[in-house]
């Protein structure tokens, strides 16, 4: 079946689920912040889907006395579901899995910021593996290791098909902690912790699966980024409606912490992902130019549109180029001294 032909199949069914409208689709507004309870908020970011296009509006709020950002309101179970749905899988399962399968030197990087901890660890759990690239790539570091995966999404299942994970567990990580218990010698949350409702509940399933003396592994965006000012809504890391949850490196220090780990690495610049300014164009002008084809739209785009589209990507070319020479020659030698870091990670030891 074409793509075309998919869209149109699908069609329908999105715009059944729009005529009710997008409000539907969140809970109610929070009043306190659900990382530190603090009731002194501020609006940080508001924005719309800039990647898929579909229809609504977002926010992001910041707690003024510990810094947290998180969606609010956020997104309930059926608005989860909705914007999730053909991202991953579906329409965006081939556009998903080039992405990620094309980064092997990132998820090699990765596996090695373990090696000054745990030069030899026998199993290892990656939990939000997604199709299981990162653990593919890491047995290339870690030969002599286990790579299991843990995913919410059929992801994790093709992952074991491929061979890329040895045992696929398909569900929610904290409804599986149990069966798992002290069992890993390293948990990896790579990019997950923000995808997640309740990030403290993430994190008490990993204490609960690493064993005594095992490592948790987790990377995920920065939001004291400089580039998270600088950019605006046009920060990739931002990742509207997705991103639910953006933990300072303090706040999750701190919670690790308490919970019984004691932090041994911290890592910026290892975790930066040069790509902030080509990202910020495209999505300027993905976002001004007239709309490709999707069944979330209610018809399809006409020539004009297709032909004024196409017209306004090839003027940005020299642009996009741009952005990618000073990203990767430019900003990224000096991505920590400058601060503008995208992501940090983090390595702490359970006691």
């Amino acid at each position: 079946m074409s793509k075309q032909s998919e869209i149109e199949a699908l069609r329908s069914a999105y715009q059944r689920a729009l005529a009710e409208g997008t409000d539907r689709f969140f809970e109610p507004r929070r009043t306190s912040c659900p990382w530190c309870g603090s009731d002194r908020l501020t609006t940080r970011l508001r924005t719309t889907d800039l990647l898929q296009h579909k229809p609504g509006a977002f926010a992001l709020d910041r707690c003024q006395d510990c810094g947290h950002t998180f969606q609010n309101p956020r997104l309930n179970e059926a608005g989860l579901e909705f914007y999730y749905r053909d991202f991953y899988d579906g329409l965006g399962e081939q556009k998903m899995s080039g992405t990620f399968g094309g980064r092997t030197k990132m998820y090699q990087g990765r596996a090695e910021s373990m090696v000054p901890h745990d030069p030899t660890p026998k199993n290892w759990l990656d939990v939000g593996t997604g199709h299981g690239h990162f653990c593919e790539a890491a047995r290339e570091v870690l030969p002599g290791t286990a790579f299991d995966g843990l995913d919410f999404t059929d992801g994790v299942e093709l992952a074991a098909r491929e061979g890329r994970v040895e045992h696929a567990y398909r569900g929610a990580f904290p409804d599986l902690a149990a069966d798992l218990t002290a069992r890993y010698d390293v948990v990896s949350m790579f990019h997950y912790l923000e995808h997640s409702t309740d990030p403290d509940r993430e994190l008490r399933a990993a204490h609960e699966t690493v064993r005594p003396g095992g490592h948790l592994l987790i990377e995920v965006p920065d939001p004291e980024s400089r580039y998270a000012r600088l950019l605006g809504r046009w920060w990739l890391p931002w990742l509207q409606p997705q991103h639910l949850h953006f933990v300072p490196a303090a706040n999750l220090r701190a919670r690790l912490t308490e919970l019984g780990f004691t932090v041994v690495a911290e890592q910026h610049a290892e975790a930066h992902d040069p790509v902030d300014l080509l990202a910020a164009v495209w999505l300027a002008l993905d976002h001004t130019a007239p709309r490709e084809d999707a069944p979330w739209l209610p018809k399809p785009p006409g020539t004009l549109q297709k032909t004024l589209r196409a017209t306004l990507l090839i003027a940005g070319i020299p642009a996009l180029i741009a952005g990618t020479l000073l990203d990767r020659f430019a900003v990224r030698p000096l991505s920590h001294r400058l601060r503008v870091s995208n992501a940090y990670r983090i390595v702490a030891r359970r006691d």
